[in-house]
């Protein structure tokens, strides 16, 4: 299948700086959390760490995609855009679980939103596991055509 390698890259690259602002976004909600500030308590009523996870998910997330944009291999459009919008869908569902706890624990309340969340969750996990293993995949016949490959 025919790339771009560069407008690949640069959509790689769009989606890691995205989901690294999010980051960044969720460790100042953390800092607010942790200085007991109410309105982001109301925000995020579930499991405070719900969200530090939904951070760390973002950050290596976007070091996932900077990593493969790095790299330069020339994936096709489809799988770059599996691995962006894979890389949000998947850190989102820890955020979804902060901000609507229903949705976690052993017994969530099962209602049409649990069928939905279980809907995107399953969505989520298809995309981005096509997204990055298809990559992986990828860079591994890409290592094979090299000269010197070990």
């Amino acid at each position: 299948m025919a790339t771009n390698n560069t407008a690949t890259q640069i959509l790689l690259l769009k989606g890691a700086a995205l989901w690294l602002l999010a980051a960044l976004l969720l460790a100042w909600c953390l800092v607010g959390l942790n200085l007991e500030l109410a309105p982001l308590h109301a925000l995020f009523p579930g499991k405070p760490s719900r969200l530090l996870q939904a951070h760390l998910d973002f950050l290596l997330m976007s070091a996932l995609l900077f990593g493969f944009a790095a790299a330069g291999i020339g994936l096709p459009r489809l799988v770059a855009w599996a691995m962006v919008v894979g890389a949000c869908t998947n850190s989102s569902l820890f955020l979804l679980m902060a901000l609507f706890p229903h949705l976690d624990g052993p017994q969530p309340q099962a209602d049409a939103w649990l069928q939905l969340f279980k809907l995107y969750t399953f969505a989520s996990i298809v995309t981005t596991s096509y997204g990055f293993g298809r990559a992986a995949w990828l860079m591994l016949a890409w290592t094979r055509q090299r000269p010197g490959r070990a």
